[in-house]
């Protein structure tokens, strides 16, 4: 499942599966001298910071270098990485880490970003506007899709001057670099005989002719195909020309120095107040560039949410990481802010979870999630699995019941489900004093425990009963309280409202968000994300307003406030 995971992403990429991602995205923090990467200010972030900056460059490349190992053991042969650093290290990272790890065959470019305009400080040097993206691939297999800009107006009507009925069209090569003296002579013309090769476009062929039929022609019968439909001209020079249409062009191929991307600014619909925040615009190219729908993305310092975002528009699998609470939070609200009916569930995976979310969650997919931290592996499917949810990576069945006090005659069930997943296995673990599954919930009843006792005792049948807070950390979420202060009219009749919200956790409050226009079908939209006082002054118009306000504890869970406003001449709230 799509994930976002709060933790130190080495010891999280190390419990991922190998050969498993097809596009790694990562933008760590820049050796820098100007207040390094501590954006968010949280503890997670501040302890990372700490370790990671302990000693000089020689440190920081070992740091990322550990990490780096890891992701290109997770690649597929067909995968890639991108990544993103600026001036201070980039010689460092590609010559000490990238081609070591993946091999100096294996670089494919060095993509030149320019991220912003010239500055005022010229005084010693000359302004530094770019970023580098390193792209390598795991091996010469890797996937990539060519990206095409949008031609220019200056180059369309410099180049596209001549119509047809067919359209708008300018004359192309038809013949390529390399000699090739097998090549036939076409109407008197041989590119032989300039040291080039004919190199007839196949797409078109196809769209007269179809795919199969294409593969059977000699290259003169194609040729000859284009002269009868009418798609070759002759230059004054006597050399064979191809008709390329406008409304048939794909554009520009896009190369390795992108300057057509501007960075996040201040009043972009994307922003969310994160100062390191890179343009969706950005993630798109590369995710197109280098990975297909349903491939999975991972970016392991995910901090504002930019890449998983993007793939969940563009129908890609994800995984995130970050150590800040604050940055899978903030990420998280992104993503339920673009979420449709069409949009794949994902999981949040904290160092602690809320109960009342984990015990009322969808049933499915709290089975598959708690299935995986348990270290084994779900089903995929729902039907004729005998009441099992899963299995041990040895084999053993797994059941979960998303409930307290689970009763003796789920025992029973249980038991039977094993003895029909596979009788034989069965047999052998009760002969050798072994369980026979694995049954997970929230508490067991007297009734289910002293059951498991029996049979242990009187039938040498041992089920292991495991509770989910032996899996996970189960915490409390914080408390919230909202009060709103009305500060009057203003000039148009709206009434100004002032917004407190008042968390309470033993952990401590990060932050709260703000939806002004909530819908509970649609979930939690948030119009501010990051709000550290919980202070919120907006203006409404007469008439009725859904508010939500939700704060966020040090742990990640949090809690969820709604307040019904009725604006008629007087404030009125629920």
């Amino acid at each position: 499942m799509n994930q976002l995971i709060l933790g130190d992403n080495l010891e999280i990429l190390r419990n991922l599966e190998s050969n498993s991602i097809d596009l790694i995205y990562l933008d760590p923090p820049f050796f820098s001298n100007r207040n390094y990467e501590v954006i968010w200010g949280d503890a997670g972030e501040i302890r990372s910071f700490q370790d990671r900056w302990s000693g000089g460059i020689d440190h920081y490349v070992a740091w990322l270098k550990d990490r780096v190992l890891e992701m290109h053991r997770l690649l597929k042969p067909t995968g890639a990485i991108f990544l993103h650093c600026d001036w201070h290290a980039n010689a460092y990272i590609r010559v000490y880490i990238l081609d070591k790890v993946f091999g100096y065959e294996n670089f494919k470019n060095e993509i030149t970003w320019q991220r912003t305009n010239a500055h005022n400080d010229t005084r010693k040097k000359m302004p530094s506007l770019t970023d580098h993206i390193f792209y390598y691939g795991k091996s010469e297999k890797h996937s990539y899709n060519a990206i095409f800009a949008e031609l220019s107006e200056e180059y369309k009507n410099g180049f596209y001057k001549n119509e047809d009925d067919r359209g708008i069209w300018m004359s192309g090569d038809l013949t390529g670099p390399k000699r090739n003296p097998k090549d036939p002579e076409f109407k008197g013309y041989h590119p032989a005989n300039i040291g080039r090769s004919w190199a007839v476009p196949n797409k078109i062929i196809t769209e007269l002719v179809g795919a199969e039929k294409c593969k059977k022609l000699t290259t003169l019968e194609k040729l000859e195909l284009l002269e009868n439909h009418n798609y070759i001209v002759w230059s004054s020079k006597g050399t064979p020309r191809v008709k390329r249409y406008l409304n048939k062009s794909k554009g520009v191929v896009i190369g390795d120095n992108w300057t057509d991307i501007k960075p996040v600014q201040s009043q972009a619909r994307e922003r969310i107040g994160y100062p390191t925040q890179k343009p969706e615009a950005l993630l798109e190219r590369i995710l197109l560039c280098a990975s297909n729908e349903g491939d999975t993305v991972l970016d392991p310092f995910v901090g504002g949410g930019t890449t998983v975002a993007v793939a969940d528009r563009l129908k890609r699998q994800w995984i995130g990481i970050d150590q800040s609470v604050q940055a899978i939070k903030v990420s998280e609200m992104r993503l339920q802010k673009q979420q449709d009916l069409f949009s794949k569930p994902f999981v949040v995976q904290l160092h602690k979870y809320d109960y009342d979310t984990l015990r009322y969650s969808n049933a499915f997919e709290f089975e598959t999630w708690i299935i995986q931290q348990y270290g084994g592996v779900a089903n995929t499917k729902q039907r004729s699995d005998l009441g099992l949810d899963g299995r041990t990576k040895d084999g053993l069945p797994i059941q979960v019941k998303r409930s307290d006090n689970v009763g003796r005659n789920v025992i029973d069930n249980f038991q039977s489900a094993c003895k029909r997943f596979d009788s034989k296995r069965f047999d052998q673990q009760v002969q050798q004093r072994l369980p026979v599954g694995i049954l997970i919930a929230f508490s067991f009843g007297k009734g289910a425990i002293q059951e498991v006792a029996r049979l242990k005792n009187e039938e040498n049948l041992l089920i292991e009963l495991v509770r989910v807070d032996d899996i996970v950390p189960i915490a409390k979420k914080p408390k919230l309280t909202v009060k709103l202060n009305d500060l009057g009219l203003d000039s148009k009749g709206s009434h100004e409202i002032e917004l407190v919200a008042q968390g309470e956790s033993d952990v401590g409050i990060e932050f709260y968000a703000w939806d002004f226009s909530y819908q509970q079908p649609d979930g939690f939209k948030a119009d501010v994300m990051i709000d550290k006082e919980g202070t919120q002054t907006e203006t409404f118009k007469p008439g009725s307003h859904i508010i939500a306000v939700k704060v966020v504890d040090n742990e990640g869970l949090d809690s969820l406030e709604v307040i019904q406003l009725k604006i008629n001449g007087e404030v009125h709230s629920s």
